[in-house]
């Protein structure tokens, strides 16, 4: 298969073929006739094994360690454990962080709601922003007021 028929046959495009390719996750055969990429039905599998382990959050440094792990051999089911163990944890903290972060503007936008726009005048730039007791207060170059 050449690039573009492989980037179809697992629903991707063809220069996520390429990169994965240039980053050695795949590693095709040169047609010696026109140096043409070729990949066979493993490298549509390795490729399928490479989405699936994107979906679940590995990056493509871990995907090539685990991917080489199994190349030598080694099952790297136990590196697979250890790397979502520490990772869930942080992600868990991502998301009290992106929960807090929609608190924050939801409490915004009912604050600002009845409020009226404002024009730069140069001491303020957006007094919605400036003014919001969700920024965490005021600072001093903004907490000028106009007379």
């Amino acid at each position: 298969m050449k690039v573009t028929e492989l980037a179809r046959a697992a629903g991707v495009t063809p220069e996520t073929v390429r990169h994965y390719a240039r980053q050695s996750l795949l590693n095709p055969r040169r047609d010696p006739d026109n140096g043409y990429q070729l990949f066979d039905q493993r490298d549509l599998e390795r490729l399928r094994f490479i989405q699936r382990a994107r979906t679940l959050g590995f990056n493509l440094k871990e995907i090539a360690d685990i991917l080489e792990q199994a190349d030598q051999g080694d099952s790297p089911c136990p590196l697979v454990r250890d790397l979502l163990a520490a990772r869930l944890p942080q992600i868990h903290a991502r998301i009290q962080e992106l929960q807090a972060l929609a608190d924050r503007m939801e409490r915004a936008m009912e604050e600002w709601s009845n409020l009226p726009d404002g024009t730069p005048d140069g001491h303020s730039i957006c007094r919605l922003i400036e003014q919001s007791s969700e920024a965490g207060g005021e600072c001093p170059a903004t907490a000028r007021r106009d007379p």
